[in-house]
């Protein structure tokens, strides 16, 4: 009887608490952006498709593009992202991805290979890849996405 009487105090005493709410700011603050010449262009973070050190001992061969698309985060600032799907040409190769800087035209090349170590016996089969390569942010502007020498796609930022 203690117990259930101790239970039920307890649970009164739980329930006339006021619950804690979250702190959001005044209804008044202003938000604002950070200004244009003070946003970092575009600086792709490091990835695993990137040239590496020791390509330059690899064979470079082609890579077969079956779909590529461009996509667009909603965040401030944009992240952009370049989808790729296609195939290698055998399980041992690699892939890279050289993204280069927006030229003055705010074109943004992008070139897919891939490399092979000629020493190596391999299964003479295609090896499917799908991947999402970030491209970065982008200061504000019109851009213009290219793969291989073909434009896939634009955004603007």
């Amino acid at each position: 009887m203690k117990h259930r009487i101790l239970l039920l105090l307890i649970l009164f005493v739980a329930a006339c608490t006021p619950a804690l709410e979250p702190t959001a700011p005044p209804p008044d603050t202003a938000v604002t952006s950070p200004p244009a010449d003070n946003m970092s262009t575009n600086e792709p973070p490091s990835d695993p498709f990137s040239p590496q050190p020791g390509d330059s001992n690899l064979r470079r061969g082609n890579v077969f593009i079956n779909e590529s698309d461009i996509v667009i985060r909603e965040s401030f600032p944009p992240q952009i992202s370049l989808h790729l799907s296609g195939d290698l040409p055998t399980p041992c190769h690699q892939l890279r991805v050289k993204i280069n800087e927006p030229d003055p035209e705010n074109r943004i090349e992008v070139e897919a290979y891939s490399v092979l170590d000629s020493d190596r016996a391999c299964i003479q089969v295609l090896e499917p890849f799908e991947e999402n390569l970030d491209l970065g942010t982008f200061a504000t502007g019109h851009y213009t996405v290219w793969l291989n020498g073909e434009m896939i796609g634009e955004f603007d930022s």
